[in-house]
């Protein structure tokens, strides 16, 4: 079954993410740099004096190990990180075309 993956993280540790998805063997993403949030444990990006940084987004279409694969590696990750936030959100895929 097709997974797909979300990545939110912050755009300090683009490289790290990059990284994950290659030894994950992803190759194929969709990246949307600079987007704002708040989230309960990295606190607020919203590019401003007040609450500067930002995120960045992947979504990654993948076979259901790869999603697995890619899930692990993050948690193991988040252990190095700290306040670095980075998020994961993995559903089902019903079609493609």
């Amino acid at each position: 079954m097709t997974k797909m993956a979300m990545l939110v993280y912050n755009e300090a540790i683009d490289d790290e993410m990059m990284e994950t998805l290659d030894a994950c063997g992803l190759k194929n993403y969709t990246k949307i740099k600079g987007v704002f949030g708040k989230g309960e444990t990295s606190g607020a990006h919203l590019g401003d004096d007040v609450w500067p940084g930002r995120n960045n987004i992947l979504y990654v279409s993948c076979a259901e190990g790869g999603a697995q694969k890619l899930l692990a590696r993050v948690k193991e990750l988040r252990k190095s990180l700290g306040r670095e936030g980075v998020k994961v959100f993995i559903w089902s895929i019903e079609e493609i075309s």
